[in-house]
């Protein structure tokens, strides 16, 4: 079997992956889900916080969700996005309550709306603290009872296979992608449309709150093929991580803030009062910028978030996995503050889309955290990310069936994969060298405070190692171990020219050579043209 045919494939087993599954499998289109680990292992499902929806208008109103997106955002944001994903919050949420998702209620048998940083009103929508794992539970199930779903697990994507590459037609169009099994063949698979919804690229950095498949192989992948990306400097670094070597990356929700928690320094002392006028429930940028400051400033491994004045039944109720997590580390938050550090969250650039997916290239869509459709700006608002999930899967699957319909003609077979010239790699040390390299000049170059120097340091080494990287891809055989690291070496260039052509500091880009922001916000684009 070394060509495969189906309607969709659909790189990604995350929230937009899954949901966009079912939606086009529902409307009669025969789907194949690759995901790189098992179907549980995604951002997605790691999720804490919930979704943001205006959900009690008395209190709340889209006005004011579009508000606060666009002053978390810097006002980077395009408005008209930000209205389309806020207005079709509430019907999100009710999607996924017929499809039984146990969302967390109050005594009054209402949705219970938690708040976090940056937001004005309680409009988080939640399953305790583990909204994201409960979202693809209820996902899950119906995806693997449908029977125009296939799922291949522990299958990662090389790259698209379009008409140009190989000379099929004279018009360009995505007609698939070249998939490694777990025996290290490659499959040809041939698609109708291609989904790429594989995440953020947390792993380009060497702390981040995301699971270890997040290297931005989407944004690699698509970017190889020929879409631009917007914003690639707004990296988001989550506040609060807890620090600890019992437990690693293990994110502490924002609802904890959101729910009465204070940040402290080592004795004690509250400072984000010094930063924002909401203390420790600004923005993320803000709060984590501040966290760096105050750690370069005492010396300090981390800070603490005091959870301390709550009562210990109320933070078992509201944040049982956390409690535990916390108390496995001997940790008892009602009594402990937790220490936190800032690391690597979310990408708020990302491949160039519209609201509902489209790019560039015919046949190909985004969707989630790798597509930048101009919600997020240059910081992502709490919570948002689950809303842009949810709502853009339901607009993607109607954009991938309106193409089925307008796309008549047949699919021209692309060539097999083939690795004649190549042998077995017999230097291991080589990939995991670069990879730690990578990370870790990231981190201090490229992380939550940058400068013009750190940066073309940054870009120098890293264009050293592209070359050796790219020799060993050509004349060795593939592994999943080598993908991951020529994704994340592009990633991580996208990301430093990015960050060298914003001549400002905005939102999570903040350059102590250019501290000031501009007049007017505009967008940072590269092209693959720049780069390849």
């Amino acid at each position: 079997m070394n060509r495969i045919y189906t309607d969709t494939l659909i790189v990604g087993s995350g929230l937009s992956g899954l949901s966009t599954a079912l939606s086009v499998a529902e409307k009669g289109g025969q789907v194949i889900l690759v995901t790189k680990e098992s179907i549980d292992t995604s951002n997605s499902a790691s999720a804490q916080g919930g979704i943001a929806s205006v959900v009690d208008f008395s209190t709340d109103s889209f006005e004011k969700h579009i508000k606060d997106t666009i002053t978390a955002g810097c006002y980077l944001n395009k408005p008209e996005v930000v209205k389309f994903f806020v207005e079709n919050g509430p019907e999100s949420i009710n999607h996924f309550k017929n499809l039984g998702c146990r969302f967390s209620k109050n005594g009054y048998g209402h949705l219970d709306l938690g708040k976090e940083g940056g937001h004005t009103a309680r409009r988080v929508v939640h399953a305790g603290d583990m909204t994201g794992y409960e979202l693809i539970r209820s996902l899950k199930q119906a995806v693997l009872k449908h029977p125009g779903i296939s799922i291949l697990e522990h299958h990662t994507a090389v790259d698209l296979i379009s008409t140009s590459k190989f000379m099929l037609s004279d018009k360009n169009r995505i007609i698939g992608a070249y998939i490694l099994d777990p025996h290290g063949n490659i499959l040809t698979v041939v698609s109708q449309t291609v989904l790429l919804a594989t995440g953020g690229c947390g792993k380009v950095y060497l702390y981040t709150s995301n699971p270890l498949v997040t290297s931005g192989d989407g944004v690699a992948i698509g970017f190889r093929a020929g879409v631009p990306t917007v914003n690639m400097e707004m990296i988001q670094f989550h506040p609060t991580i807890l620090y600890h070597e019992k437990a690693t990356s293990v994110l502490i929700s924002e609802a904890l803030r959101g729910e009465g928690g204070v940040l402290v320094t080592k004795n004690g002392a509250e400072f984000m009062e010094q930063y924002h006028h909401q203390g420790s429930l600004a923005p993320r940028d803000i709060v984590a910028r501040a966290i760096d400051h105050e750690l370069k400033k005492s010396g300090d491994d981390c800070v603490f978030l005091d959870m301390t004045k709550l009562k210990k039944e109320f933070l078992q109720t509201r944040f049982p996995n956390l409690y535990k997590i916390c108390l496995k580390a001997g940790i008892d938050m009602s009594t402990d503050p937790i220490p936190v550090v800032p690391a690597a969250h979310y990408m708020c650039g990302g491949l160039k889309s519209t609201p509902s997916g489209k790019t560039v290239i015919p046949g190909l869509f985004v969707s989630g955290e790798i597509a930048h459709t101009g919600l997020h700006g240059a910081n992502r608002l709490a919570s948002n990310s689950l809303l842009e999930a949810t709502v853009m899967s339901k607009y993607v699957a109607k954009e991938i069936m309106t193409y089925f319909k307008e796309k008549k003609e047949q699919i021209p077979d692309p060539p097999l994969w083939s690795e004649d010239t190549v042998t077995n790699r017999d230097e291991n040390v080589i990939v995991k060298q670069n990879w730690d390299e990578i990370r870790r000049f990231m981190w201090n170059y490229v992380g939550i405070v940058r400068s013009n120097k750190r940066l073309d340091r940054a870009l120098a080494r890293l264009e050293l190692i592209r070359h050796e990287i790219s020799e060993y891809y050509w004349n060795f055989k593939i592994s999943k171990d080598l993908l991951e690291l020529r994704n994340i070496t592009l990633v991580a260039e996208i990301i430093i020219k990015s960050a060298i052509k914003r001549k400002e500091s905005r939102g999570l880009h903040f350059n102590i050579d250019h501290p000031s922001s501009f007049d007017t916000a505009t967008d940072t684009e590269i092209f693959p043209e720049e780069i390849l």
